[in-house]
């Protein structure tokens, strides 16, 4: 339930070929339009040639969302994700659905409060339409540079805080935490958004636990080295939280190997808990259960 066209050189025969190689028969397929200069330029690398080019001003345009779904339309569900800083915003992402049967919005990746007012506008609308929203953060603690310029860091949404207070604005639109801001709170402990992908001991009172027991609109997409790493930071303890949670879990890469997948065969988890995390679950989000 997570991943992006024309990403770490798939194009779209190449991405067939490995979801039929990984036994994937549908991908959420992701835009991603923060506007340039507000990610990090060592993020063209696995960008398609038209960012490189300077035809988009967007890492992943809608478009190629859309075009892939036209060429495959029972391989993919369709996702979008505008800008909540444009004034269309919503209208855009209203009229995507309509027209075009977006059914996810995602990825929400942008420098801004995910709980100011523009975001909560757009995703109350998502939960009117019953779309989830993938929301990627990142900690301006963890993302220092070291340089003052293009930016010092490349943060995304702000911290926890601001999802707690999203997921009690939008009590109706279900809300996926993804990327190293989210996932640093596997753990309890001092300083934990200062640290991407750590791989210490996990610490009791973590916030994710605590949001999951507190929220039933939140949801982990444990795609990305972020998922993967917390996820097997303490293998008993992931055990215990899925097993806790078993309908708030999704599988989900953001890459195209298999490694997402040989983490939740080792868990040893129970078959229909399984089934739930491979597909149930986001079958449910978008309607198709």
């Amino acid at each position: 339930m997570h991943n992006h066209p024309d990403w770490h050189k798939h194009g779209f025969d190449k991405f067939l070929q490995n979801m039929d190689a990984n036994g994937i028969d549908k991908t959420w397929l992701l835009s991603w339009e923060t506007p340039y200069g507000d990610f990090d330029p060592e993020t063209v690398s696995v960008l398609c040639g038209a960012v490189l080019s300077g035809q988009t001003a967007v890492p992943i345009p809608f478009e190629r969302c859309l075009d892939y779904k036209r060429r495959a339309p029972d391989r993919f569900v369709l996702g979008y994700a505008p800008d909540p800083h444009r004034p269309d915003a919503l209208l855009s992402l209203r009229s995507a659905v309509d027209l075009y049967g977006v059914q996810v919005c995602g990825e929400i990746k942008y420098r801004m409060l995910y709980d100011d007012p523009d975001c909560v506008d757009l995703f109350r609308f998502c939960g009117q339409a019953h779309l989830p929203v993938t929301l990627h953060f990142d900690s301006p603690e963890a993302t220092k540079t070291g340089r003052a310029l293009p930016r010092r860091h490349w943060w995304f949404g702000g911290g926890i805080k601001n999802l707690e207070n999203l997921l009690s604005l939008c009590p109706d639109t279900a809300f996926l935490g993804h990327a190293p801001g989210f996932w640093a709170h596997i753990s309890g402990g001092e300083g934990v958004e200062s640290r991407a992908y750590d791989q210490g001991p996990i610490l009791p009172g973590g916030k994710i636990e605590e949001l999951l027991s507190k929220y039933k609109n939140l949801y982990c997409d444990i795609s990305a080295g972020s998922g993967r790493v917390a996820l097997s930071r303490d293998l008993e303890y992931t055990y215990r939280l899925i097993c806790r949670f078993p309908d708030r879990f999704l599988y989900a890469r953001d890459y195209f190997d298999g490694e997402h997948r040989a983490l939740i065969e080792s868990l040893g988890l129970p078959a229909e808990v399984k089934e739930l995390v491979y597909h149930g679950n986001a079958e449910r989000l978008i309607g198709e259960a």
